[in-house]
């Protein structure tokens, strides 16, 4: 699996072998939400959130269980 630096914390971000530039990736360590801006070589920069945008995508909600939310 290719993998490139997070321009934030320095550590190695994994990223999917079929990825294509512009797609969104997060770093595992500083938790920064990232844009695939090279292919050949992997490279990647901090992803802009612009104002009123929430700083996640819908994959955030795929994985989130709502049942643990019980009052």
């Amino acid at each position: 699996m290719p993998t490139a630096n997070c321009p934030e914390c320095d550590e190695e971000v994994y990223v999917d072998a079929d990825s294509e530039q512009g797609d969104v990736v997060t770093c595992d360590e500083c938790g920064a939400g990232l844009v695939v801006v090279g292919l050949d070589p992997i490279e990647l920069d901090l992803r802009e959130v612009s104002e009123g945008e929430d700083d996640f995508d819908d994959a955030d909600f795929d994985s989130y269980d709502y049942e643990d939310d019980r009052f």
